[in-house]
């Protein structure tokens, strides 16, 4: 078995985190976190500690300290070549799409900027991703009304799964670029899915497809004592 990611990626600073590093000499502190130290500024952290989303919850889940940036944290890297790229969108649909990633830069593209929880501790605030909503691809492959969860399909085998109502919000990607630079190969090049509101193993790196499923198939690291769900402000770190 290929050794697979067991979090997600590192990532530039953001311009909004950019900006604040410049003023390194005003009241920034060097965290470490597994080895790796990041700067992060108290003032930034300590208003978005006291921020809440929408959905009423804190912004940074419990058990979660704030990063910069943080080195790649493993996987088997898939072809990061973009010209060889192919996307299946397939299972529990109407239409099953065969994209290259011409046909995927040809859809409705975003950018938006989203945090991301990895389930080692860490959370990446306000990266921002740019791609297709896969709400954008369900549509356009005609999710049937049988559908019930979304399968991530991977490079090596990887899967994730994710249940189809918080898989077809918003927020959910399929990006191509991190902070409006392509993708790095360790980050999933040429396209990953992003899924910031569940720990970042959900996220899959080096993706190839996408796949509608009618009953859930546990991934790869759910079938090895993961949570299934994993919701980062219920701590649904391990079954």
């Amino acid at each position: 078995m290929p050794r697979l990611p067991t979090t997600p990626d590192p990532t530039r600073p953001s311009l909004e985190r950019r900006s604040f590093l410049q003023t390194a000499g005003r009241g920034v502190t060097l965290l470490v976190l597994g080895g790796v130290y990041t700067i992060a500024d108290e003032g930034f952290i300590a208003t978005a500690k006291a921020e809440k989303r929408p959905d009423g919850r804190q912004r940074i889940p419990p058990g979660q300290q704030v990063i910069s940036a943080i080195k790649p944290m493993g996987g088997e890297p898939g072809d990061p070549s973009k010209s060889s790229y192919r996307l299946r969108v397939h299972g529990e649909v109407g239409n099953e799409l065969d994209l290259d990633m011409r046909a995927l830069l040809g859809l409705k593209q975003v950018s938006q900027d989203l945090d991301v929880h990895c389930v080692t501790g860490w959370t990446l605030l306000g990266a921002r991703w740019t791609g297709v909503k896969l709400k954008t691809l369900a549509d356009a492959a005609k999710v049937k009304d049988t559908a019930r969860h979304v399968v991530f399909e991977a490079a090596h085998g990887y899967t994730s799964n994710v249940p189809i109502k918080e898989a077809l919000v918003d927020s959910v990607m399929i990006a191509h670029k991190l902070d409006d630079v392509s993708l790095a190969q360790e980050h999933g090049s040429p396209v990953r899915a992003v899924v910031p509101d569940l720990y970042f193993w959900k996220s899959a790196k080096w993706l190839t497809g996408i796949k509608f499923v009618s009953k859930d198939e546990p991934g790869y690291w759910e079938t090895r004592g993961y949570h299934n769900h994993a919701d980062p402000w219920a701590e649904e770190r391990y079954s």
